[in-house]
């Protein structure tokens, strides 16, 4: 038996089945080798049967042993399932009661065969054409478990990617895989971050350019700074929370669960008053047989997977249940301005130092402060300076003022303030607020309490906003808010070019807080941010989109759903993707509870024979998987 056993292991974990859990390995490797045992022994019977007919003792053991081999474990789940309040579990309950009816009454040959139906069943469905799974496992694959170190000598050294620490540094060569999240300090190529963003178009990475575990290097060789452990990257973390995405239920789940309740007494009542009125216990076995509704089980999770499937091709991360209960039925989208339906990447347009202040003066004292900061503006002074001045003042401390800007102490003790009006106004600082372009955001430096200068800053429009926007409008979503701490002028703008009326302009995080409180009162909000400013937004929200999450462990826990790339267009089709999956999953219940109610009353009339019953009562759920499977099929 070790043998065997064995055998099947190696071959299911060289098929295209090694995309199941370990769990469902598991299950399938005993329903293979049962099923084998059982049909070895149901063959030998017939044969001696025919051959030797006046000797049924041999046949009769060898019915007895496939029963087992095939009944015990049915009979198992059923009982575990029965104390465990597992509704699944409960079902194979009816069938094992039918297939001892079956031994006992002598009808042998019946009792093997019918839970062997019933095996083949769960391998076919385990092995069904939603084959969710593989996404899952296909990522896996995809991680390196080798990096090559190099020390300060630049000896190389192959290591355990286990191993490496932060602060270490490792060469990645065209072709491999890089291992762990880092920073390249060196050289440039060209990235295929594809698998987890969903992205088609390669990736540029360069000196200072963050590089990904798992993705893959295809031209050139770069150094790369380690900035996580093994187990923190942020594909590890993406692909945790897959594997507990597998775990989605729905409500729909819920009112099954209740269904099969209710279900199984009724089942057993029909049987017996069918039974007890025909005078023939056959017939109380194939209502029993016929009853057992596989589709049931699937009605929710075979959509959900389907789901899972397509979404995550798409590089869109579903974290929880309210894909399916929020998402559906939302009516109101709120979106932040920056990085969202904008470009995210601002470039500074103008520097307009004050009298007495020199631009060269301006921009020192803005790329000190921006050095410590990851903020929008702070990137976009980095980037503005960093091909050609790097000179950078000594500077002590720095404080965040979320929706304002940054409180610095410089060299000899100088406090310096770099952020927006408010902060301006909030300091009791004077400042010039005429500014002609209304298409700019705009950052003030002061200095002791003086305003020395301003620094006009640019964002471009996505170019797929607007159609996203009105791609929305046409799936019935027609609030929708742009909430942005911007200047009014430069949203007002943003928001008509993005064809956006409902522009709210100016707001700090607890004044889209509480636009937000204030809309969920009458509609279901989905909020969708860059996960890292707009993190109590997301939270606040009936349902939180982060864009860009790739790398940001932020957006990942903030959101109930991820999107790993900057394609806005995901956000109209998630939303179609969750009303067309609770779609599906209503059409399953209907067609699950027809076939089990028309197989049950054809059984409980004698129109059918237990035999012809173990095989019918799985249309329900091939049908159901083949309605589920329209979900990948015809993903948008």
């Amino acid at each position: 038996m070790k043998n065997i056993d064995d055998t099947f292991k190696n071959k299911i974990d060289n098929l295209a089945i090694n995309n199941l859990s370990e769990a469902s390995k598991k299950r399938l490797r005993i329903d293979l080798v049962s099923g084998i045992i059982a049909v070895f022994c149901i063959c030998i019977a017939l044969i001696y049967t025919f051959a030797i007919k006046d000797k049924p003792v041999v046949p009769h053991i060898l019915y007895t042993i496939a029963f087992l081999v095939e009944g015990i474990p049915i009979l198992f789940t059923g009982i575990k399932g029965l104390f465990k309040k597992n509704a699944s579990g409960e079902m194979e309950l009816l069938v094992s009661i039918a297939i001892i009816a079956c031994y006992f009454n002598g009808n042998l040959l019946l009792a093997c065969i019918i839970p062997l139906i019933l095996n083949i069943a769960h391998i076919l469905e385990e092995r069904s054409i939603i084959g969710g799974r593989e996404i899952i496992d296909g990522l896996k694959k995809m991680q390196q478990s080798t990096a090559t170190m190099i020390d300060d000598s630049g000896k190389e050294t192959i290591v355990e990617a286990k191993s490496l620490k932060p602060g270490q540094h490792i060469i990645v060569r065209p072709g491999a895989i890089i291992p762990i999240d880092g920073v390249v300090i060196s050289g440039e190529c060209d990235i295929d971050q594809k698998s987890l963003t969903g992205e088609s178009k390669p990736y540029h990475a360069s000196p200072s350019s963050n590089v990904y575990a798992s993705t893959i290097n295809l031209d050139g060789t770069i150094t790369v700074e380690v900035t996580k452990e093994y187990n923190d990257t942020s594909f590890s973390k993406i692909l945790a929370m897959l594997e507990k995405s597998e775990s989605i239920t729905s409500e729909e789940t819920g009112i099954m669960n209740k269904f099969l309740r209710y279900y199984i007494p009724f089942v057993l009542s029909v049987a017996a008053i069918s039974g007890f009125f025909s005078r023939d216990i056959n017939v109380f076995i194939t209502v029993l047989v016929a009853s057992c509704p596989c589709g049931h089980m699937l009605v929710s999770s075979a959509p959900m997977i389907a789901s899972l499937s397509v979404a995550t091709k798409r590089g869109i991360l579903i974290k929880n249940s309210k894909f399916i209960e929020e998402l559906s039925i939302v009516d109101t989208v709120v979106f932040d301005k920056t990085g969202t339906i904008t470009e995210g990447d601002l470039s500074v347009k103008d520097v307009i130092p004050c009298p007495g202040h020199t631009e060269e003066e301006l921009i020192k004292i803005a790329y000190s402060i921006a050095n410590s900061s990851s903020h929008p503006v702070s990137r976009a002074v980095v980037n503005y300076c960093k091909d050609g001045f790097q000179d950078c003042m000594s500077v002590s401390s720095t404080k965040e003022i979320p929706g304002k800007g940054i409180e610095a102490l410089l060299q000899d003790n100088k406090t310096c303030l770099f952020g927006n009006k408010r902060l301006m106004s909030a300091n009791g600082i004077v400042f010039d607020d005429n500014i002609d372009d209304e298409n700019v955001s705009v950052s003030y430096i002061a200095l002791d309490n003086e305003c020395i200068g301003k620094l006009l800053f640019e964002d471009k429009l996505r170019d797929d906003s607007q159609k996203s926007i009105e791609q929305l409008r046409q799936l019935g979503i027609d609030n929708i808010y742009l909430l942005t701490g911007d200047r009014q002028s430069n949203a007002e703008t943003i928001g008509k070019q993005a064809g956006i009326d409902k522009v709210h302009s100016e707001l700090l995080p607890e004044d889209k807080l509480s636009i937000i409180r204030s809309l969920k009162k009458d509609n279901c909000v989905l909020s969708v941010g860059d996960g890292i400013n707009d993190a109590p937004a997301l939270k606040e929200s009936n349902v939180g989109i982060a864009m860009g999450a790739m790398g940001s462990d932020v957006a990942v826990e903030s959101s109930d759903i991820a999107l790993m790339n900057n394609n806005i267009d995901n956000i109209p089709f998630v939303i179609d993707l969750s009303k067309r999956t609770r779609r599906i999953i209503y059409q399953n219940l209907v067609v699950s509870i027809v076939v089990s109610f028309v197989m049950i009353s054809l059984s409980a009339f004698g129109l059918i024979s237990a035999l012809i019953a173990a095989i019918l009562h799985n249309v329900g759920a091939f049908v159901v998987l083949i309605n589920s499977a329209r979900l990948r099929h015809n993903a948008k």
